[in-house]
């Protein structure tokens, strides 16, 4: 029997003029870590919303306001009768993370423009939500 498990994934942001830099992640795994974004699990009976707030607040120390924008894109990988949805979101940080809890919950951390964000990242959904969420951000 195959078992879903849901996870969140979430791109901090912040828009400068013209530009826009996004929060790189590392988590502190030696030499298995890679740059990505937030990540959590979604516990029961949390709205993804919510969930994704959690972690932000958790694990970057970034604080309302900000918006959240809903990616509409999730990816699906399966291990075995494991299925791991993890859907996807971009926040607008309208203030710098707080530094205490980053260095808490990662190895490294850096802002970067997308070029170089995109190319940091290693994992190919992560690099399609990214050019998910660069596009909706420039549409507007």
């Amino acid at each position: 029997m195959l078992e879903a498990f849901h996870r969140i994934k979430v791109f901090p942001f912040q828009v400068l003029g013209r530009n826009t830099r996004y929060l790189l992640l590392k988590p502190d795994q030696e030499l298995e870590g890679i740059w990505g974004p937030v990540e959590g699990e979604i516990g029961f009976g949390d709205q993804m919303e919510q969930a994704a707030r959690r972690c932000l607040v958790q694990d970057v120390g970034v604080r309302p306001p900000g918006a959240l924008l809903d990616l509409q894109w999730a990816t699906r990988t399966q291990f075995g009768n494991e299925l791991i949805i993890e859907w996807c979101y971009g926040y607008e940080c309208h203030e710098n993370p707080d530094p205490a809890v980053l260095a808490q919950h990662w190895a490294e951390h850096r802002w970067a423009g997308f070029g170089e964000a995109y190319q940091a990242m290693e994992l190919q959904a992560d690099r399609t939500a990214m050019l998910r969420l660069h596009a909706m951000i420039h549409a507007a």
